[in-house]
């Protein structure tokens, strides 16, 4: 669901208008979800890949982070 589906159909933004330093804001999120087998999932750490972001620590940097 895009940001125009959800105006539309709530008559609201994913996002206040106004936001703020240092204050958290969570979009809204459609209820579509790409969901992977449990036994993933349970690794993963969620069923939802869309919010499965591993972190490889050196290996996100350049050639300098060897």
């Amino acid at each position: 669901m895009d940001r125009k589906t959800i105006m539309a159909e709530y008559g609201v933004m994913p996002l206040p208008k106004d936001t703020t330093e240092a204050m958290a804001y969570i979009p809204y999120q459609p209820y579509e979800p790409e969901m992977c087998k449990a036994v993933l999932g349970y690794e993963n750490g969620t069923l939802f890949r869309a919010l499965h972001k591993p972190f490889f620590g050196s290996k996100c940097g350049g050639a300098d982070n060897d």
